[in-house]
């Protein structure tokens, strides 16, 4: 496995001048960035499929050991503060359990029991998604783990940093970002461990971006949770429903902090109606305010066809 491997280019690396060593490990850093290029039509098919699948219910759960479980823990962790992802449409699959989160656990990569053990304890449904991430690919736990969920019938997404490996084989939807022999041997956490976030990161995005969580490059499911972010809400929705920040925060207070709502009271429409228009729409903003501009078209069309049959009349 390449990720295993020594690079004879940095076997004295110990020995480098500071300064060469970082730019090597640099640029390391940039070439697991660019190998996520190469992954991008995977990356794309996965996503639609996790959208697909989540509907209104769903949940994304996260699959792995070592350094790739606490990676998978940290893009999962964010989905709640980001895009108000619901807590209990998140779990976390992890060698070790939950003490894996901080600490390391090495030795649980191995428990095939316990991977099926906690993805039962999951009861997964078709309409969950199911990421797990290995550098190698092979990591027993991680692949024992989705193997256990394939029969489940959710969308099972395979992250791994090595052709042909078994956790690519056992997911749905496989994907391979070759990132190559580390500058320090098997040392995952540089080059593969980035590749595996920044992938994660265009997944969950992705979903969200998908799911309406997102308008015009604006978290608008944002919880307001302190000073600084209830600034950041109020600036949204002012500059979202054009009007100056005090009634953007007044309509906030209305709603009682929902960023959604608020823009719908800001631009005039009652609280009920903006409601039933964010419900009808999947919660979509930007569904909502293309339905308001096309009934204000066609109401500015009806009055005008009106007022010509008036004065054809007179």
């Amino acid at each position: 496995m390449a990720t295993e491997e020594v690079d004879p280019r940095f076997a004295d690396l110990d020995g480098w001048p500071l300064t060469s060593a970082m730019e090597a490990m640099w640029e390391g850093q940039l070439a697991a960035v660019a190998a996520v290029g190469h992954a991008l039509p995977s990356v794309i098919a996965a996503t639609e499929a996790a959208k697909a699948a989540l509907g209104d219910r769903g949940r994304i759960v996260y699959i792995g050991a070592g350094t790739s479980g606490r990676v998978a823990v940290q893009d999962g962790a964010e989905l709640m503060p980001t895009f108000a992802w619901p807590n209990e449409r998140v779990r976390f699959v992890v060698a070790g359990g939950a003490s894996a989160f901080v600490t390391s656990v090495e030795g649980a990569e191995d428990d095939t029991d316990d991977a099926v053990h906690q993805v039962n304890a999951t009861r997964l449904t078709p309409q969950d998604v199911v990421i797990a991430v290995s550098a190698s690919g092979t990591t027993p736990f991680t692949v024992a783990a989705l193997q256990q969920a394939g029969p489940s019938g959710a969308v099972t997404i395979g992250v791994a940093n090595n052709r042909g490996a078994a956790l690519l084989a056992s997911a749905r939807f496989p994907v391979l970002v070759e990132t190559g022999r580390e500058l320090i041997a098997g040392s995952t956490r540089m080059k593969a461990g980035t590749a595996q976030k920044v992938v994660l990161n265009l997944i969950s995005s992705g979903i969200m971006l998908r799911l309406g969580r997102v308008y015009r490059g604006m978290m608008v499911n944002m919880q307001a949770s302190n000073a600084k972010l209830k600034r950041r809400a109020e600036t949204m929705v002012a500059q979202i429903a054009r009007c100056d920040p005090s009634q953007a925060a007044r309509s906030l207070d209305l709603a009682e902090g929902d960023i959604k709502t608020a823009v719908l009271l800001a631009l005039g429409i009652d609280e009920v109606h903006a409601e039933t228009a964010l419900k009808r729409c999947d919660g979509n903003l930007r569904r909502v305010l293309a339905e308001l501009s096309n009934d204000r078209d066609r109401h500015a069309k009806g009055t005008a066809a009106r007022s010509r049959r008036g004065a054809v009349e007179s």
